[in-house]
């Protein structure tokens, strides 16, 4: 099977590194024209853009936090008025942070709320403003967590949880305009943020692996490829559902 996506454009949020750049270069390569968002910076998804434009694709950065509908308004405007339409979303911005229940604030509740749960409906609801009459495809980049929280990751599990539920409620509720909504939860991948956070090479990646059936940490790739499979036709019967892309870790 050879994934098609020549004349579709999409979303991809969050893209200038990690799990998003791999997506936004994924669906580059089957032929999607790509919109790069990023938050803060630019050097970055600029980066991702260059690399799918020197590999023959089409992209282009655009900034814009998915928590703003300002923000998120510009990031649909602005592809639309790059490429005329709109096909595929990708919900992957988000962020994270792990705690004890004795510890979470209401500061660190809603800065993930708001980017992880309220993010995707402010683009879903975008999405279909602008998506054309034979439909479109929404995926959203939950986490293995969702389903098997581990100790102090309450907040954080419980916003991909919520975007789990958000999925299938949605999924059934956009059905008639011919929209799909699924889910990939990924489970432990290798990025630039677990490098920096000093995770890559540690016991703790170590732990995990020992415990991930395929005996390896996952690389953005892994996922991006069952997003680019969502994405496409050949997906045309899938929607509501939850893959995980973690290895055989639950």
């Amino acid at each position: 099977m050879s994934l098609n996506l020549n004349g579709k454009v999409a979303v991809v949020t969050g893209a200038s590194k990690g799990i998003g750049a791999g997506i936004a270069k994924s669906l580059a390569a089957a032929g999607a024209s790509v919109a790069v968002n990023y938050a803060s910076s630019a050097e970055d998804a600029n980066k991702v853009v260059n690399q799918i434009m020197a590999d023959g694709g089409k992209a282009f950065a655009v900034k814009g936090s998915v928590d703003n509908i300002t923000d998120v308004e510009s990031i649909f405007n602005e592809t639309i008025k790059n490429y005329g339409r709109l096909d595929i979303v990708v919900n992957n911005a988000g962020v994270y942070g792990f705690a004890p229940v004795s510890d979470i604030t209401k500061e660190e509740y809603d800065r993930q709320f708001n980017i992880n749960v309220f993010g995707p409906i402010l683009t879903t609801q975008q999405a279909v403003k602008h998506f054309p009459e034979n439909g479109g495809s929404i995926i959203n980049i939950s986490s293995v967590v969702s389903n098997s929280p581990g100790e102090n990751m309450g907040i954080y599990a419980a916003t991909k949880g919520a975007l789990d539920t958000l999925t299938k409620t949605f999924a059934i509720e956009l059905a008639p305009k011919k929209i799909r909504v699924n889910t990939v939860a990924p489970g432990y991948t290798t990025t630039e943020g677990t490098v920096t956070a000093g995770i890559t090479g540690s016991d703790f990646e170590s732990n995990i692996v020992a415990t991930t059936p395929l005996a390896r940490a996952g690389q953005p790739d892994d996922i991006a490829r069952v997003v680019t499979f969502l994405a496409s036709d050949d997906a045309a019967w899938v929607t509501g559902e939850r893959i995980s892309a973690s290895g055989g870790l639950r």
